[in-house]
């Protein structure tokens, strides 16, 4: 069974607390900065964006200090780190010091992703990699919608001490994640390892895995389409109610926490990977066609597009997920792990940061011809995976990693 494996368990357990911390924060950090701190909404979007950009590199640098440290190391630091500077958000007052704590956190929970990765390309192998990918994001939904259930308490309480507790829990969260992490047995340190003067291929010389990674990070651009762009959308440009926007993404939760792991065992090989991208693409081009349909008509007809919409969207995102994560492990060096799995966390945190500025050039301020250009790019990109896993080097074998 999944959970029979020390190291797939622990796993778990710390991505329940994690995401049980990221859903409380989520639902509250931006009115605590601003209602709390006293920070302004200028400041703490620029002081975000800046963070974002500082995720870039320290995504790319937790993969070589993985491969020196050991994965399990560089996420039970980073992981602790993170947890402390979410504290640290409770004493800055200044703009300054709100920019530095949030490079810290954000910057540390750039590197969680790529240690994660990395740790999961060294402890498995084969399907199974994926599988137990497919299974901690789950995991992650179905915790990130617990934690906004309880924030909802100290968002209905609204007062100045129910911020602050809320926020306490968040750094408290993390802590304790770590503790499964620090306990688990079975993950070969680089001491442990063989020594080898060989350190593996570069992939900064793997054109291949530059451009899976280039084509993976417009992919992830959807995340920023639906928690930046549809609530957007529907607010500024439809007449469906406010309320329709938690609704649609409590959609996407459901539909991802019960099909992600289906997705995964689909996409288990260079081909079939490639394959799902490519419905991604196709599914996200739909789904932005349906979204620009949901300005027109009736209010009950808005939702429904709305709703139709999402549901294509929730599709394409587990199909290019799944896709997204075996490309990125087969087409890695085994001998480089952490270097390979520190550049493909580097293109997410690229569109992760790049997201809300496209949609919103793109769909917010040009309507149907805007979604039209991001149904395009979508489409496009889903194929040319496709092209990409067909054609990649023979001498990548499937069975090598």
């Amino acid at each position: 069974m999944y959970l029979a494996d020390p190291v797939a368990r622990a796993l778990t357990w710390a991505t329940v607390a994690a995401s049980l911390s990221k859903g409380v924060f989520f639902s509250v950090s931006v009115l605590f900065f601003t209602r709390v701190a006293g920070f302004t909404a200028a400041t703490v979007g620029y002081g975000l964006t800046i963070a974002g950009a500082a995720a870039v590199g320290a995504a790319l640098g937790a993969g070589y200090l993985a491969r020196t440290f050991g994965a399990r190391r560089v996420l039970l630091a980073v992981t602790v780190g993170q947890g402390l500077a979410l504290a640290a958000y409770l004493v800055v007052r200044t703009p300054s010091a709100f920019v530095l704590v949030a490079c810290a956190a954000v910057a540390q929970q750039a590197m969680q992703r790529t240690a994660l990765a990395t740790m999961i390309a060294e402890s498995f192998t084969g399907p199974d990699r994926v599988e137990v990918r497919a299974r901690l994001r789950v995991v992650t939904n179905v915790s990130i919608a617990a934690g906004t259930a309880l924030a909802a308490v100290a968002l209905a309480i609204g007062t100045t001490a129910a911020y602050v507790v809320a926020m306490l829990a968040t750094s408290a969260l993390l802590l304790v994640s770590a503790l499964p992490l620090s306990r688990v047995r079975g993950v070969a340190e680089p001491a442990d390892r063989p020594r080898s003067r060989s350190v593996g291929r570069s992939p900064f010389v793997d054109r291949t895995y530059l451009a899976a990674t280039g084509l993976y990070a417009v992919m992830t651009m959807q995340f920023g389409m639906l928690t930046v762009g549809v609530p957007l959308w529907v607010a500024g440009w439809t007449d469906a109610p406010t309320v329709t926007v938690p609704a649609l993404l409590a959609l996407n939760t459901v539909i991802v926490s019960l099909l992600q792991v289906w997705a995964a065992r689909g996409a288990n090989t260079l081909h079939s990977a490639g394959r799902a991208v490519a419905r991604a693409g196709t599914l996200l081009a739909v789904a932005c066609g349906l979204y620009a349909t949901a300005a027109h008509g009736a209010v009950a007809v808005m939702i429904l597009v709305l709703a139709l919409a999402t549901v294509a969207h929730s599709f394409a995102e587990i199909l290019a997920e799944a896709g997204g994560w075996t490309l990125a492990f087969k087409l890695a060096d085994p001998a480089n792990a952490g270097a390979y799995q520190g550049v493909n966390q580097t293109g997410m945190a690229v569109g992760t940061m790049l997201a809300p500025l496209v949609v919103t050039a793109t769909a917010i301020e040009h309507g149907a011809a805007g979604w039209a250009a991001l149904a395009a790019l979508f489409l496009v990109t889903g194929l040319a995976t496709r092209v990409l896993a067909r054609h990649r080097p023979a001498a990548r074998l499937d069975h090598a990693y």
